[in-house]
């Protein structure tokens, strides 16, 4: 029961802290700009200029967080307390639907250099970040 607590607690923290960041990149970066009007039929009319910074940022956070979760508990059984950070804090900041809805709409507006940037720094940099958190507390 505790462990449910305490992914449900930190889940909701997490998803708040999400919904700052977005909240502050999209307060922060243009909005669409219209499409011109030679375009092909059947596509967007506006194009998303911005690149998905808030997504990147939460995500690779996220992974140094989990990272960071399981080298304070390296060498023993999995606690209430890695759970409740992994799961609950990480898993609520993280979003693996808005990185590829992020891509899918980079794909679709024909920013194809920024599309596969997307997808490498997100892997890289969470990949480091994951490595990192371990190494930093293990």
């Amino acid at each position: 029961m505790t462990a449910a607590f305490l992914v449900g607690a930190f889940g909701m923290l997490g998803a708040l802290l999400r919904f700052g960041v977005d909240t502050w990149f999209a307060h922060h970066t243009p909005g669409p700009v219209p499409v011109p009007r030679n375009q092909p039929q059947g596509r967007s009319t506006t194009i998303h200029r911005h690149w998905p910074w808030a997504t990147l940022l939460v995500n690779v956070a996220g992974c140094a967080m989990i990272g960071m979760a399981l080298g304070v508990t390296a060498g023993i059984p999995p606690g209430q307390w890695q759970t409740g950070l992994a799961a609950g804090l990480a898993g609520g900041l993280t979003t693996f639907s808005s990185w590829t809805t992020a891509t899918v709409r980079l794909f679709s507006e024909a920013r194809y250099a920024a599309a596969a940037m997307n997808v490498v720094a997100n892997l890289i940099l969470g990949l480091s970040a994951a490595a990192a958190g371990m190494a930093l507390v293990g």
